[in-house]
This record gives C-alpha cells, sequence and structure tokens, in this order.
C-alpha cells in the first residue's frame, strides 16, 4: 500500500510543504496515517516528530530510527520556557487541543496543564 500526503519541513518553511508517497508495511500495527508518518520520517531523517497521538505513544517512539519524538504539551513546555509563550497562553493552547483530541482524562496531558497553572 502507498500513502501519499503533505508534511511539513519546518517552523522556518511552513510555507513550503511537499507531496511524498510512502509504502506502508501492511504489518505494522498503526493505522496509516501513523505508519505513513513514521516510515517518512525516518525515510527523510528528520530530527523531530511531533505526535499527538498518545494512546501507540511507545510503539511510534520504538518505531523512530533517528528521529526524537515531541510531544504537543513538550512543544508548548519548550516554548514557555524560551520564552516565546506565556504560561497562560500555553495552557489556552493546551485546552483547546485537548478538548479536540478526546486528552481532557490524559493523566500525561494533565501533568502538563499543571506546569501552565
Amino acid at each position: 500500500m502507498t500513502f501519499t500526503g503533505y508534511y511539513s519541513l519546518g517552523l522556518e518553511r511552513v510555507g513550503d510543504s511537499p507531496v511524498k508517497s510512502v509504502t506502508l508495511d501492511a504489518q505494522f500495527p498503526l493505522d496509516d496515517g501513523e505508519n505513513a508518518a513514521v516510515t517518512l520520517a525516518d525515510e527523510i531523517e528528520t530530527s523531530l516528530f511531533l505526535c499527538e497521538e498518545f494512546n501507540p505513544l511507545g510503539l511510534i517512539h520504538a518505531s523512530l530510527a533517528t528521529t526524537r519524538l515531541v510531544t504537543t504539551p513538550t512543544l508548548l513546555a519548550v516554548f514557555v520556557r524560551s520564552g516565546r509563550l506565556e504560561s497562560s497562553d500555553a495552557l489556552e493552547l493546551l485546552e483547546d487541543v485537548s478538548g479536540v483530541r478526546s486528552w481532557e482524562s490524559n493523566s500525561y496531558v494533565q501533568r502538563a496543564r499543571s506546569l501552565f497553572e
């Protein structure tokens, strides 16, 4: 199976989103989107992989060859620590994403939320 989709090359190149096809491993125990994202991250040797899926997080992390896994709460925390984002804004963003992603009861997200309060 081949999956075609957009990927971003980084925040400094947001307007440059090429399309690339990857061949999916049918035996890989993630959905097609996650499978394609992990495969593409490994193929293009990206340095960071932003992940918003917490159920298969361990499997995604183990599947990345040389790429560093970063979650949305971690990214927000880095922005706060570096002074690029206020804690109140990070908390608001996390709340917005949590509602869309059904993270309200996720312990990882609850811990991140407490860091911004």
